[in-house]
């Protein structure tokens, strides 16, 4: 049985964004079983986990004796035994993997920048001065994905893959503002992708665990 670590608990801003939601939604993808190793405050920091995640972060897979940290790299172990995340043809195989990594890459450091200075330093003075030089160009990689993007259902065409789940759970990081969602092209991406029953089901099993710890 698959094992993905997740927190018991987090701040509400946080929830439904924590990254062990793309293991889990992966999971569901692929259609294949787990549970959850839910870690009380201070546990990522224990040396036991250590061991597996050194930089104390969830999620990590563990599986037979394999243990795995980085979202990325768990999504695309878990792709590779899915045909519902990775095709079997080589170009479009490929295809995905290249958008997985441009969504950690390409994409989500720089909506993080924003995000960190609206949710903990607004009302510092260096953060104020900082904010609009990081939302431009925020703004420019995301203007550059939509004209990517275009007319097409998904990052690749019609078919949903790996690069997509990763990509739509970064795209909803500034889910506090319309920074996103302000483009129609990628908001509609957004609800595309979200409203797939196995993206609905791993929200719930997150948020479920929040409440059962509320």
């Amino acid at each position: 049985m698959i094992t993905i670590s997740a927190f018991k608990w987090v701040p509400e801003f946080a929830q439904g964004q924590v990254r062990d939601l793309r293991a889990r939604w992966a999971l569901e993808e692929a259609g294949l079983p787990y549970k959850t190793r839910l870690l009380e405050l201070g546990d990522q920091d224990k040396p036991d986990y250590r061991a597996l995640q050194p930089f104390g972060q969830v999620p990590i897979l563990e599986e037979a004796g394999l243990a795995l940290f980085e979202s990325g790299a768990i999504v695309l172990h878990i792709a590779e035994r899915s045909d519902a995340l990775l095709p079997k043809e080589t170009r479009a195989r490929a295809h995905a993997v290249q958008w997985l990594i441009a969504a950690l890459n390409s994409i989500e450091p720089w909506l993080m920048n924003v995000a960190l200075i609206d949710l903990f330093y607004q009302n510092e003075e260096w953060a104020k001065l900082r904010r609009p030089g990081a939302l431009e160009f925020a703004q420019k990689r995301l203007s550059a994905l939509s004209k990517s993007l275009g007319d097409k259902a998904y990052l690749d065409g019609d078919r949903f893959t790996a690069g997509d789940l990763m990509m739509t759970t970064v795209l909803r990081i500034p889910k506090h503002s319309d920074m996103v969602t302000g483009d129609k092209r990628l908001a509609a991406y957004i609800e595309r992708c979200t409203a797939r029953p196995a993206f609905k089901r791993a929200l719930d099993a997150q948020l479920g665990d929040f409440r059962m710890a509320a």
